[in-house]
């Protein structure tokens, strides 16, 4: 009972941070679009994306991955922040670098 209790309890956390991190996303991008001084109907449509599908972002932080590359490219000139989203993990010291496990590169995922 109290593991069942206790794993709900992490599926709520990690369901707030999920959130957490679609409004924070959503926050940074409105407050560049404010930095460049563009309403939210300019900014969707120098972006190339619909109107309703811009103010769901900014109230929910949803959007789908073509409108959100759209808007940081578009209408931001941003391209850095995308190249960097997923990149390898950096190391400060080599004492990091022998603490983890270092794995070949994956070419697909194993057979399960």
């Amino acid at each position: 009972m109290y593991i069942q209790k206790l794993i709900r309890e992490i599926d709520t956390i990690k369901l707030h941070s999920f959130h957490g991190i679609l409004s924070g996303i959503a926050q940074r991008l409105k407050s560049r679009r404010l930095e460049k001084n563009y309403s939210q109907k300019d900014f969707a449509k120098r972006a190339g994306i619909g109107y309703d599908a811009y103010l769901r972002f900014e109230n929910s932080g949803e959007i789908t991955l073509r409108n959100l590359v759209l808007c940081a490219i578009v209408a931001l000139d941003d391209v850095e922040s995308l190249n960097t989203l997923f990149n390898k993990k950096s190391y400060a010291s080599i004492d990091e670098i022998l603490k983890e496990k270092v794995q070949f590169k994956r070419q697909r995922a194993s057979k399960k």
